[in-house]
């Protein structure tokens, strides 16, 4: 019997998690059946159940894989010295992020925006996505505080304010960012990074003589 080369099995692990995360952008979580994803992946059971036992493998793995390219992302930029600015940084992550993704439509807009905002949902009914996705981001948060100490390290922000509530409000203006999508329409990531332009370009109010 022929061996299965990696690549042919890497291929066909894609193709069922782009298939999965269609089906849960377009429908949901819950109205989305293992035989719609069978269908959308065009495979059989069994080629689908050799990689995942089911709709809560493979939602866990779409959160893994994402999670994990941006703490690499921002890991990476940590070795810089210094790292680019925010606004830099977050446009080119999320820019990466988002064209790896970008051939996954639903009604001709981007289904990742939608995925996001599905899982999120799914984290309150599920215990055990709730952990996946607290244990992402907390390792996200790990490595935008690296980011954050280099900046402050080369005198280009405050030194005063801890990295941690830096960290935290930067991956919240990009989660808003990315909420946002489905409910006001599709915006290029140069928006993002001309609102963090615009805040990192204010200074104190001057006293009035």
């Amino acid at each position: 019997m022929a061996r299965v080369s990696q690549a042919h099995l890497d291929a066909r692990r894609r193709q069922i998690l782009d298939g999965a995360a269609l089906c849960f952008a377009r429908n949901g979580f819950h109205a989305t059946s293992m035989q719609d994803v069978l269908k959308e992946a065009d495979l059989s059971a069994g080629a689908v159940y050799r990689y995942f036992a089911g709709k809560e493998d493979l939602i866990a793995a779409i959160v893994g894989e994402v999670l994990g390219e941006v703490r690499e992302a921002f890991e990476e930029a940590a070795k810089q010295s210094p790292p680019q600015p925010p606004d830099l940084l977050v446009g080119s992550v999320l820019s990466r992020t988002l064209a790896a993704r970008a051939s996954l439509t639903v009604d001709g807009e981007p289904a990742f925006p939608r995925l996001i905002v599905q899982v999120w949902a799914e984290t309150l009914r599920s215990p055990e996505l709730a952990i996946t996705l607290r244990d992402g981001y907390a390792a996200v948060a790990e490595a935008w505080v690296r980011v954050v100490e280099a900046y402050q390290a080369a005198g280009m922000m405050r030194a005063d304010l801890p990295p941690e509530h830096v960290a935290r409000t930067m991956i919240a203006a990009v989660q808003g960012f990315v909420a946002q999508q489905p409910l006001l329409g599709p915006a290029p990531v140069e928006v993002l990074q001309n609102g963090l332009r615009a805040l990192m370009s204010m200074s104190a109010p001057r006293d009035e003589a």
